[in-house]
């Protein structure tokens, strides 16, 4: 069983190419799909998109980048959802200070609005973090510890990767570790355990070495590639970690 524990399947770039996708993820063997809707327009889409495919699930929340421009338009219709239980996770959500689209306040005002969002609904969160781990992790102590979290498409280092272990939370892998730069990445790989990862693509967006060029999507996930382990170690052992961390049973 292979799910992609992150895909904008409903974003505007690949929606219009959907039905195909799916298809072709399906054919390699992905039995879930989290799409990540970070805007009405995706979620509304994502909400459709599951009634006719059920093994596909909706995630929401406003991305760092994008919070001081959209974060009060989309973060009612996030909310409602949540409650509505149409949702399996709050997310992805978090700090960017590599970019900082978002100014810094704005970033700090929207993760509070959402670690709270996912205490009073107990779903759990995903986080994106660039060159914002310390205010991340500090702000998650005062008000989010001993609590489920996953960061997705890693990017950081050891230490970092140390600081998300020690929370007892995940670590989600993209296809950024094929890349030829990606060294430090993959000794990030090697240090966690792989009881701590999860994978994904992050489609439409980095797409891996060998389909360079592409729009990514599920169907180019990588498995025994993140820790050159046995195939059907690996991804048995990622999938129930998939599994433990999302509420797929939950959903409405």
């Amino acid at each position: 069983m292979i799910i992609d524990s992150h895909a904008h399947i409903t974003s505007d770039k690949m929606f219009p190419l959907i039905e195909d996708v799916l298809q072709r993820a399906q054919n390699v063997g992905v039995s879930k799909i989290v799409n990540i809707c970070t805007d009405n327009l995706s979620l509304s889409r994502g909400l459709e998109v599951k009634k006719k495919h059920p093994w596909v699930f909706n995630t929401a929340a406003t991305t760092p980048h994008d919070v001081e421009t959209d974060g009060e338009l989309f973060f009612p219709s996030v909310e409602n959802a949540a409650i509505k239980r149409e949702l399996i996770a709050i997310g992805e959500t978090g700090l960017d200070y590599f970019y900082e689209h978002s100014n810094r306040k704005c970033q700090l005002n929207f993760l509070e609005k959402y670690l709270d969002l996912s205490l009073r609904t107990k779903l759990p969160i995903i986080f994106h973090c660039r060159d914002a781990f310390d205010d991340l992790f500090s702000k998650c102590d005062e008000m989010y510890r001993n609590q489920k979290a996953l960061l997705h498409c890693f990017t950081g280092t050891i230490a970092e990767a140390k600081g998300v272990i020690d929370r007892n939370w995940f670590l989600s892998i993209s296809g950024i570790a094929t890349f030829k730069k990606s060294q430090e990445l993959r000794d990030v790989i090697k240090y966690t355990p792989i009881e701590s990862l999860l994978i994904e693509t992050d489609s439409p967006y980095l797409a891996p070495q060998s389909h360079r060029g592409k729009m990514n999507e599920p169907s180019f996930i990588l498995v025994s590639e993140v820790k050159k382990l046995d195939y059907e170690e690996t991804i048995s052992t990622i999938a129930s970690n998939t599994e433990s961390f999302f509420s797929f049973s939950k959903v409405s």
